[in-house]
């Protein structure tokens, strides 16, 4: 496993065959997204969607947390700026934020959650961004925003009602509680519980699996799907018309077709001599 930034270790990235398993790596602050660790996710998310060998990835933390959201001395400094750059300063963060929760919500191909510990904050945003969250039975989930003075801003008030439901995310953003795995499971707040042994081994299998289909059909199905709540079915069947006609072209769907007739073509050639199918 490779620092995904040479001059950095806290993104950490290893591509084992068509998966890629991307590691939170500040353990010592439970894995808290401050700025430099922001940048190197983006650089990270950035080479896997480029990678055509990578086909799906796995997101996991490093030590006990997966990860415990913003970063403690980002929040300390903010109280030292002056009041008149608070604002700018915040609002520039932010952007930075969800740039990077955008490119990892939008990857062109399956990614999962391995959830090794507490997510909280960003870091539970981070999780629900992805397409599939497997959690060992070590995890917690919670939406701390609200016992900081703050609001979900890393997307969570747009992905935890799309899995739980609108009054169940207002019951979670409101107190900000914890959620154990089992529970998270039953709301559909996560998709699998597995053992802390064997959670990034079961997700990176799950991932292979996820990913063997055809590179442009699943990212194109995956960016329609992303948007089907907000479109009408005349949208969805527009853009799923376009998606369709470069599938046609693709190389993928051009082989697989040869392939299936070729198969008919020697099963009817077969049963013409009389030969068992």
């Amino acid at each position: 496993m490779t620092p995904a930034n040479p001059e950095s270790d806290a993104i950490l990235l290893e591509a084992d065959g068509p998966v890629a398993t991307l590691t939170l790596n500040r353990p010592k602050a439970r894995n808290a997204i401050d700025d430099a660790m922001r940048a190197d996710l983006m650089a990270a998310l950035d080479h896997v969607a480029r990678t055509d060998s990578i086909k799906a990835l796995v997101i996991t933390g490093a030590g006990k947390g997966f990860c415990a959201g913003g970063d403690v001395k980002s929040m300390q400094a903010r109280l030292s700026v002056p009041p008149g750059d608070v604002a700018l300063n915040g609002w520039r963060r932010q952007q930075r934020t969800h740039h990077a929760i955008s490119m990892l919500h939008a990857l062109p191909k399956p990614t999962i959650a391995a959830v090794n510990g507490a997510a909280t904050g960003l870091g539970c945003d981070v999780a629900l961004c992805c397409d599939f969250i497997i959690a060992s039975e070590e995890a917690r989930f919670a939406m701390t925003y609200i016992l900081r003075g703050l609001i979900p801003d890393g997307g969570g008030m747009y992905f935890l009602p799309r899995r739980v439901g609108l009054p169940k995310a207002k019951e979670l953003i409101f107190t900000g509680r914890t959620v154990e795995p089992e529970e998270a499971l039953r709301l559909g707040m996560i998709d699998r519980v597995t053992t802390a042994g064997t959670l990034v081994e079961d997700a990176r299998t799950w991932a292979a699996e996820l990913g063997k289909g055809a590179p442009a059909a699943l990212a194109l199905s995956k960016t329609i799907l992303d948007q089907t709540f907000e479109l009408s079915v005349e949208q969805v069947f527009s853009m799923g018309s376009q998606a369709q006609a470069i599938c046609y072209s693709s190389r993928e769907h051009q082989d697989s077709v040869a392939a299936f007739l070729e198969g008919v073509a020697q099963r009817r050639a077969a049963k013409e001599r009389g030969e068992a199918p």
